[in-house]
Parts: C-alpha cells; sequence; structure tokens
C-alpha cells in the first residue's frame, strides 16, 4: 500500500504555528484526504475556517493538485467561541463592534504561510452559502458549528455536493459523550446510514468516508 500524502515541511511548520484547534495527527489525516481528492480536479470545500490552520493543509494540497480550496465560515466564531465559553479567545475579538471577527487573523495566517493564491474566501453562513454554491466538489470538509442544527445544517447544505468518488470529512467525532459534544457523531452516523457514503479511515476524531452513491 502506497504510503498516504504529506505536506511539506514548511507547510507543517505554519500549520504547528497557526490558531487553532485540530491536532497534527488528525491535520496529516485531513491532508492525505486532500491530496487524494485532489485528483478529481474540483475544489475542496472546507466548512468551519476559523483562523486557517486546517485551512493550510488543504491550501497545501490543493496546490499540488493544481484546484483551490473553497473556505466557508461567518468569522463571528461558533457558540463553544463565545465569551464566557471554553474556547473564547478575547485576541480575535473586533474591540470596535465588540464581536468575534476571525477574518483578519486566517488572512494573516494565509499570508505567512505563502498560500493565499491558492484559496477563496467566502464569509458568510454555511447554508446560505451551500444555497448558492452551483458545482461539485472533490472533498467536503465539516468543521463547523457543533450544535446539532449547524451540523446537520452543514451536511444537509455541503454534502450534496460531494462528487461520486468525493470525500466527506467529519471532524470532533466522539462516540463516547464524555470526549465531546455529540452532533458531529449524529451526522457521521447520519451519513453512513444514507448509504451514499462508506468509511475509508479513522483518525482521533477525524473521519473519512468516501461517495459510493448519489444521495444523503
Amino acid at each position: 500500500m502506497a504510503a498516504a500524502a504529506a505536506p511539506k515541511p514548511e507547510t507543517l511548520a505554519a500549520f504547528e504555528a497557526a490558531k487553532g484547534f485540530m491536532p497534527v495527527r488528525e491535520g496529516l489525516a485531513l491532508y492525505a484526504a486532500a491530496a487524494e481528492a485532489g485528483a478529481l480536479g474540483l475544489p475542496l470545500v472546507e466548512v468551519g475556517t476559523y483562523c486557517g490552520r486546517s485551512t493550510i493543509l488543504l491550501a497545501d494540497a490543493a496546490r499540488e493538485a493544481g484546484t483551490v480550496v473553497v473556505t466557508v465560515d461567518h468569522h463571528r466564531g461558533s457558540e463553544e467561541q463565545q465569551p464566557g465559553w471554553e474556547y473564547h479567545d478575547p485576541t480575535v475579538v473586533d474591540p470596535e463592534v465588540g464581536l468575534m471577527d476571525t477574518l483578519p487573523t486566517f488572512r494573516r495566517t494565509l499570508h505567512k504561510a505563502g498560500l493565499e493564491e491558492h484559496v477563496v474566501a467566502i464569509v458568510g453562513r454555511s447554508p446560505q452559502v451551500a444555497a448558492v454554491w452551483g458545482g461539485e466538489a472533490g472533498l467536503v470538509f465539516i468543521d463547523g458549528g457543533h450544535t446539532d442544527e449547524h451540523a446537520n445544517g452543514d451536511y444537509e447544505g455541503w454534502a450534496p455536493h460531494v462528487a461520486v468518488g468525493g470525500l466527506l470529512v467529519i471532524h470532533d467525532v466522539f462516540p463516547d459523550p464524555a470526549d465531546g459534544g455529540q452532533a458531529p457523531y449524529r451526522v457521521h452516523q447520519r451519513a453512513l446510514a444514507s448509504g451514499a457514503f462508506t468509511e475509508i479511515s479513522v483518525t482521533d476524531s477525524l473521519r473519512v468516508l468516501r461517495r459510493v452513491s448519489p444521495g444523503i
């Protein structure tokens, strides 16, 4: 079996230096999935940009494949990133409007990594963007809000765009409620139950599924 594709050392260093939550092991699995999906010649879609940590890996894979990453986020932070919650970071609050704004940090992250030209950043809410997205994607990476409402909205909006043979990647899948929120796990189970996707890899909380037939 061929070794999984790996990012360049400078890309991995940029990933590790970037603000965000994805561990290296999961990042390497995401990169390998993106490298495989890039062979389809279709865009790679990320739902949930935050500050661009995982976008770096997707962009490096897209650069190698001659395609682009489309990353979607409203940049106001998800539920658990609001003031008073566990993952709140006051350094990404816009002092003028008093709300989170991760877009400037994201842009700096991409610039430092030298990957700006391989990324199309869309500022908007996932279901609204998905509703006007017209084409197929070689990969859809769901890593947005972790409520059932948002996780299901991301799945229902974006999973239909995954091309046959393309990959659906879901982050923060925790079968045991003691380990984390259950919404991504329920979406993962829903995708498998649909019969449209089959699981091809598991790395900690990252799941990679391949589309084998139409539907969600």
